[in-house]
């Protein structure tokens, strides 16, 4: 496994972990992270590896998706773990850079990504996806991707960087991956770490909510109103839960349904996203109903 810190390092290790590999093995598999990475990470990586001749692992913590009382500089790294799980893993090749070579100046250009930021995390974390947009449109140049793999824990983000790639024409296809779990149901996070023990405990009603609108969903006539406010009420049972947003909305586009309308997932698809804090940490999680073709 190759470690690289430049662009101009990563652009031959690229070009040189390419030259040996046979025609139908030369697709590059690639996997942005903010590192601290997990199991979660992991299935992303086994992914990229099984699928490609060569994969590509970016860690870098991005300061353009952050807001100025958001948690930048506390975010949990731990670079020598995260290299031995994707060597683990069947990573070829991890890309560390650092902010000054991401961004030797301040960026004057952004890629803004339109409606489909204008809900949930988009609304709740403002300019959050402007950084998403342009960080990944980088890693994209930098790397030539054939495939991107991303978690769905964060749906929005998927279906932001599909519209991106889409509108722009980027030569790569992206893989949405399931979500990985706890054995209690906890979506993995790496912000997970900062749970306090009885938070940690009392996390687990975001995953129990959504199993539970599983079934709500099944009742006849059930309205997207009705729904959202038993989560709300579900979460809400949680002592400690400060809830952002709960919403049920069309995927991947995001927008919203007739709130009193019967909900009926016989022929689009569509998501019930949650987001949660537990003290200073903020949570999110989601499930898809109906049939989505990412």
């Amino acid at each position: 496994m190759i470690v690289c810190r430049t662009i101009p390092e990563l652009r031959t290790a690229i070009r040189n972990g390419k030259a040996p590999l046979l025609a139908n093995e030369s697709t590059v598999g690639f996997v942005p992270t903010m590192g601290f990475l997990h199991e979660g990470h992991a299935s992303l990586m086994r992914q990229s590896a099984e699928e490609n001749g060569l994969s590509v692992l970016s860690i870098f913590v991005n300061p353009l998706q952050f807001g100025p009382n958001e948690d930048f500089e506390r975010y949990p790294r731990n670079e020598e773990r995260d290299l031995a799980i994707a060597e683990q893993n069947g990573i070829d090749i991890v890309f560390i850079p650092s902010v000054e070579v991401m961004y030797p100046t301040k960026p004057l250009t952004k890629v803004l990504v339109d409606q489909v930021t204008a809900r949930l995390c988009g609304a709740s974390r403002p300019g959050h996806f402007d950084g998403v947009g342009t960080v990944v449109s980088k890693l994209f140049h930098l790397v030539q991707p054939d495939r991107a793999y991303f978690g769905m824990k964060d749906a929005q983000q998927v279906a932001v960087i599909q519209q991106m790639t889409d509108d722009l024409n980027f030569p790569v296809s992206i893989i949405p991956c399931p979500i990985v779990r706890e054995p209690d149901g906890l979506a993995l996070s790496s912000r997970n770490v900062y749970l306090s023990a009885e938070q940690r405990s009392q996390a687990v009603v975001l995953s129990q909510s959504l199993k539970q609108a599983e079934k709500w969903v099944k009742e006849t006539d059930i309205t997207a109103a009705e729904l959202v406010a038993r989560v709300k009420a579900m979460i809400g049972e949680a002592q400690l839960a400060d809830i952002d947003y709960v919403e049920w909305l069309q995927y991947p586009s995001l927008q919203a349904t007739e709130p009193e309308a019967p909900i009926n997932t016989a022929s689009e698809c569509y998501i019930l996203a949650l987001a949660v804090k537990f003290g200073s940490t903020r949570l999110i999680d989601n499930h898809l109903f109906g049939t989505f073709g990412g």
